[in-house]
């Protein structure tokens, strides 16, 4: 069976790590599994939804690598919930409540004083038509109720306990006892619909076979088996991992900039998406070169079930990693977009020295100029401008040169490569001057070390 899953978030904020890893997960599920994947924008909440934030996610998961092979928004599929939910009411498992916010808060604090959970008691089915009637005459509008499945008790009026379980993908063997919940409100009295209803609605006619998400949804997840059995269809197999704690002060919201998805674009896409499948997990982290290794490497039984800390500096640190280990020939034409040359040289001789792509056009100016010397010792630097060698230069160069240095002036160490350095980079550290003395060439490392801008 070809496997089909989705990402679906909603457009009421920026895509953050958190929901990240969820896509992450479910994108290189159907990569290694050869299925299909489906961006599935759940912007019912009319206030909080934008096209905004709607453009933003897919702007972040295009920036990621990600390619999907469809795309919905549940604020266009009105009509087939319509049709869903008159198929609920008609079986007798969504039915109609007239109790006012203020009312039912009233009564679950009378069960809580009263030592019983704070459940709805299903006072609505008790009601007659006449009665109905009389509350829709007093202008009261309706919120509608998914009956759970406990049919067994008193004629359905009290729940019991009804186990609801399966096997979880990461998380084992789960069971929820619906006798424990309250029946679950699916259509507000503005007739608007929820999530729970519609995430069900819309995997059953996309055909989704695999949910994979946070453990925050364990509890939801009995429901909406429920839900799925009372549609006629089959669940599709549920995979709940742990969620991601941010470390510091930083904050996992997608109402917080801290942690959005849109501020990283420093970093490279492949980089985060290691860090985010492989962080939480038995697997090493590591920066992986494509999507197809990631994918191969996925392997959910080794997602941990505790929470992982979401590290900044660590994915920084890894990005490096990723950076370090990346050949010229995948990172020519950004240098030659940004008007980098210097070659395969170049990069060789200064990617070890970055964090961030960004971090070349320092090196590069370093290179091409203009610099102004540090004029550590001028004495000194005088004496290494005389044995300067001719042209042409190549990586033994540098330590020809200071070899010569060393003769004349009897400096070694520090006091020897500490000058040259200065005056050659104004920089305390960076790449290796064997390395980048050959591309500053002798014209400019000349009026470096004669104290001049080059």
């Amino acid at each position: 069976m070809t496997p089909h899953l989705r990402f679906a978030p909603s457009p009421t904020g920026y895509l953050h790590y958190g929901n990240l890893r969820t896509a992450v997960l479910n994108y290189l599920f159907a990569r290694k599994h050869g299925g299909t994947f489906l961006l599935r924008l759940d912007d019912t909440d009319r206030e909080r939804s934008s096209e905004a934030f709607a453009g933003q996610i897919r702007e972040d998961l295009r920036w990621l690598g990600f390619q999907w092979d469809s795309e919905a928004k549940q604020s266009e599929r009105t009509q087939r919930y319509d049709e869903a939910a008159q198929q609920l009411k008609a079986s007798g498992r969504l039915y109609a409540c007239f109790e006012t916010p203020d009312e039912l808060d009233r009564r679950r604090k009378r069960q809580l004083a009263s030592g019983r959970p704070p459940i709805y008691d299903r006072a609505a089915l008790k009601l007659s038509e006449e009665e109905r009637a009389q509350l829709a005459a007093e202008g009261r509008v309706p919120h509608w109720r998914f009956r759970l499945d406990n049919s067994g008790t008193a004629g359905g009026i009290l729940p019991e306990h009804t186990n609801v379980a399966w096997d979880d993908l990461i998380r084992g063997a789960q069971t929820v006892d619906l006798g424990s919940l309250s029946d679950p409100v699916l259509i507000r009295a503005d007739g608007t619909y929820l999530y729970t209803f519609t995430s069900v609605v819309d995997d059953i006619d996309f055909g989704i076979t695999h949910v994979i998400r946070g453990e925050d949804h364990v509890t939801n997840t009995g429901v909406q088996v429920d839900l799925f059995r009372a549609l006629g269809a089959v669940p599709p197999a549920f995979a709940h991992h742990a969620l991601l704690t941010a470390g510091g002060d930083l904050k996992m919201s997608k109402r917080s900039g801290d942690m959005a998805l849109m501020n990283s674009r420093d970093l490279e896409p492949l980089a985060v998406a290691s860090y985010v499948a492989l962080i939480g997990t038995s697997d090493a982290i590591e920066p992986l070169r494509s999507m197809d290794d990631l994918a191969s490497r996925l392997d959910l039984s080794h997602v941990s079930t505790s929470a992982a800390r979401f590290d900044l500096a660590e994915l920084r640190a890894l990005n490096a990693r990723f950076l370090h280990a990346t050949p010229y020939s995948e990172i020519a034409e950004r240098l030659s977009a940004r008007g980098i040359g210097g070659g395969e040289a170049f990069w060789d001789a200064v990617r070890g020295n970055i964090s961030v792509f960004d971090d070349v056009d320092e090196w590069w100016t370093v290179v091409s100029g203009p610099v102004q010397p540090i004029v550590e010792d001028a004495d000194f630097l005088a004496k290494a401008a005389t044995v300067l060698p001719a042209e042409p230069w190549g990586e033994a160069t540098w330590g020809e040169w200071t070899n010569a240095v060393k003769a004349a002036t009897g400096a070694k160490g520090r006091a020897l490569f500490h000058p040259l350095r200065l005056a050659l980079t104004a920089r305390e550290s960076g790449p290796e001057l064997k390395a980048l003395l050959p591309i500053i060439g002798r014209e400019k490392a000349l009026a470096r070390i004669s104290g001049r801008t080059a």
